[in-house]
């Protein structure tokens, strides 16, 4: 495999670029994308910015390619770009229109490519014709994943009046102000070429000469990780800003991206290549297992059902063929072993270890102290040649929340109250580490914990992270069977420095926080529910995914049912509860605890783990736009779980809700009664 590579030409592409073709400006107006469709120009004034129409903000993947459609793996994809972008209540982009309509680029407002880390969107933007995309701010997985693939990406305006004159830009507009193996990245045309040159010493590695200092605790992650110049892991020290490869102890996909990934590895690297140390490679087989019961006639007559078939497919003849593990669907009933996160958490992640996954909530197990991050398809192809992956040392923000919570707040309400921060919404926090600390977050356990290091990428954050600590240890020691010497073994020197630098600290006090949800459109969107003026009735409750589908979700769910039990109460006529399992040990842990029981006498429907109605393919969904539906999942951008209108929340305020009809606060109280808004 290295010898073939070695002997492939491998050229950088022209130091200038001239873009042939019009520019789609992804605008609040629907009416004035509609016209951009049909042929219209639209005038654009970069040195008046207000005189422009608003362009759209926080266009997450799920609306570049919504999730039925990454089902295709191959060029189809660029029929699909922006389909399921909404503006106001209209989607105004209609399937190859952008293909049709002789875009090269895309212009829109802040964050960027928010969401999920599918390398779909900009390869369908790509297949579609657009050669660079312009925003105000981009986030960090979907700006890779641009860059991996060649795409080109700026938040230099001016450009804009470059392309529409037809004039040559130098190469180096797209270089600016980025680090040396990104600006060789982007020369290259991609990652796959670069790594050949790479692999070839025609490129320029910059070595890692950090001068002893303090650090946080990502900081002593990535310096045991970072290879030097002799090829070895570790740097004595690093600083933000530090960019090199980083040595993965374990890289995981599921079926969204294996098949990609596994497409591209076999086109450029060779059909009988091997991976490079498969021991430490995982395949899940997680997100798609009840597609079968929610997707619509009408996509079933577009060939997605057999599309996604195929994906499964494709994945465990890979696995097969190359000897990974793959934890797949169950052989006795409908579902699968568990959701990667929940996996990984349980069952392989260290505390010290450097994870990557072909997922955004990755950081899902930073709770016992690892460095865990989403990547792209490229990324994920490439690291099985190099077992490594492309890092630059990201700045942290330190989240300190003081004193303790209340009762009726779990972990989930801290991150709502955090996704809802000016310093989140402006972008602020984007690419950065949020290292979580202070009394509050000490007393979660590392299921809570979890949840806020998982919803990290919500933030738009590199990834989240908590010191581990005696919490870590018992989770190692209760869960995995280790040797509770070993586990304390791991855990030594894993915690910041006294003095190590932040790019911000944000203090919280945990008392000032009551339950909350988002509102429909954005994770951000947090509110208190005791601030609600008026009842917001619910139709659907949904309580699972990896975020709120493990043991201590599970102990929360059956609280609260078991309370409504004693009082004669139970979910409500008007309302269907679903509670879906993240993992199999997660299900026998409730079988343990006879909570399977409750939740039936409770009228909760109970299903097997998948990703399920988080993304759109699974009971929960919402099928009308008028539906109502309150979800303890991670996210509820547009379309992304149907097409209705999701509250998020904590497991305690789901199954409250699902009882009263309506959401309210779960009230411990010694009468345990369910007080509404």
């Amino acid at each position: 495999m290295i010898n073939s590579l070695l002997e492939r030409k491998i050229e950088k592409r022209p130091d200038k670029v001239r873009l042939k073709g019009r520019i789609l400006f992804l605008t609040e107006d629907a009416e004035l994308i509609k016209r951009q469709l049909a042929g219209e120009d639209l005038p654009w004034d970069t040195k008046n910015p207000a005189n422009n129409p608003k362009l759209r903000d926080d266009i997450s993947t799920d609306e570049i390619t919504p999730a039925h459609y990454c089902f295709y793996f191959d060029e189809t994809l660029g029929e699909i770009p922006y389909l399921g972008l909404k503006c106001g209540s209209v989607f105004p982009i209609g399937r190859s229109d952008v293909k049709n309509g002789g875009f090269v680029c895309a212009v829109s407002g802040k964050r960027r490519g928010k969401g999920s880390s599918r390398e779909q969107s900009p390869y369908a933007e790509m297949c579609a014709g657009i050669q660079v995309v312009i925003a105000e701010n981009i986030e960090r997985i979907y700006k890779q994943n641009c860059q991996n693939l060649g795409l080109l990406t700026s938040t230099n305006f001016s450009l804009i009046d470059q392309i529409r004159a037809g004039e040559e830009i130098p190469l180096n507009e797209f270089t600016a102000g980025e680090d040396e193996i990104t600006r060789q990245v982007i020369e290259y045309g991609g990652l796959f070429p670069f790594n050949v040159a790479r692999m070839q010493k025609k490129v320029f590695l910059p070595p890692i000469h950090t001068e002893k200092r303090p650090m946080t605790v990502a900081e002593k992650i990535f310096a045991r990780h970072m290879i030097d110049e002799n090829g070895n892991s570790g740097v004595p020290s690093v600083k933000p800003g530090d960019t090199g490869f980083a040595r993965a102890d374990l890289r995981f996909s599921h079926e969204y991206v294996t098949p990609m990934a596994s497409i591209f590895f076999e086109r450029y690297v060779g059909k009988d290549a091997k991976v490079n140390d498969p021991a430490s490679i995982l395949f899940f087989r997680d997100h798609l297992t009840f597609l079968d019961e929610v997707i619509s006639e009408e996509k079933k007559k577009l060939g997605l059902l057999d599309l996604a078939t195929q994906l499964k497919l494709k994945q465990q003849d890979f696995a097969a063929k190359q000897g990974i593990k793959l934890h797949g669907e169950l052989k006795d009933r409908k579902g699968s072993e568990g959701i990667c996160h929940s996996i990984v958490l349980e069952s392989y992640a260290l505390p010290g270890q450097l994870n990557i996954g072909s997922d955004s909530h990755t950081p899902h197990v930073g709770a016992i102290g690892c460095v865990a991050f989403g990547i792209g398809t490229t990324d994920v192809f490439n690291s099985w040649i190099t077992k490594d992956v492309r890092v630059r040392v990201p700045e942290s923000v330190k989240i300190v929340i003081r004193g303790k919570k209340h009762p009726n707040v779990t972990a989930k309400d801290l991150i709502l109250k955090i996704l809802s921060l000016d310093y989140v919404r402006s972008g602020k926090a984007l690419a950065k580490v949020m290292e979580y600390a202070g009394e509050a977050i000490e007393a979660l356990s590392v299921d809570e914990r979890a949840t806020m290091t998982n919803m990290a990428a919500e933030i738009g954050g590199f990834t989240g992270i908590v010191a581990p600590d005696r919490k870590a240890v018992d989770f190692l020691v209760e869960r995995r069977g280790m040797d509770r010497k070993k586990a304390e073994a791991m855990i030594e020197g894993l915690h910041s420095d006294p003095n190590a630098q932040y790019a911000q600290v944000i203090e919280l006090g945990a008392a000032d926080i009551t339950p909350m949800v988002a509102t429909p459109g954005d994770p951000g969107n947090g509110k208190y529910i005791r601030d609600f003026s008026t009842p917001v009735p619910v139709e659907l409750a949904y309580g699972g995914t990896c975020t709120a589908g493990k043991n201590e979700d599970m102990d929360m769910y059956a609280l609260v049912l078991a309370d409504a039990l004693k009082h004669g109460k139970r979910v409500a006529d008007s309302v269907k509860f679903y509670i879906q399992f993240g993992s199999q040990e997660t299900r026998d842990y409730c079988i343990r605890k006879g909570y399977l029981d409750v939740f039936q006498r409770a009228g909760a429907h109970v299903i097997e783990p998948s990703c399920g109605a988080c993304i759109n393919a699974g009971p929960g969904v919402t099928t009308r736009p008028e539906q109502v539906v309150i979800s303890a999942q991670n996210r509820n951008f547009p379309g992304r779980s149907g097409p209705g209108q999701m509250y998020l929340a904590s497991p305690l305020t789901v199954a409250a809700s699902a009882v009263a009809g309506h959401i309210v606060e779960y009230e411990p109280s010694a009468e345990r009664e369910l007080v509404g808004v």
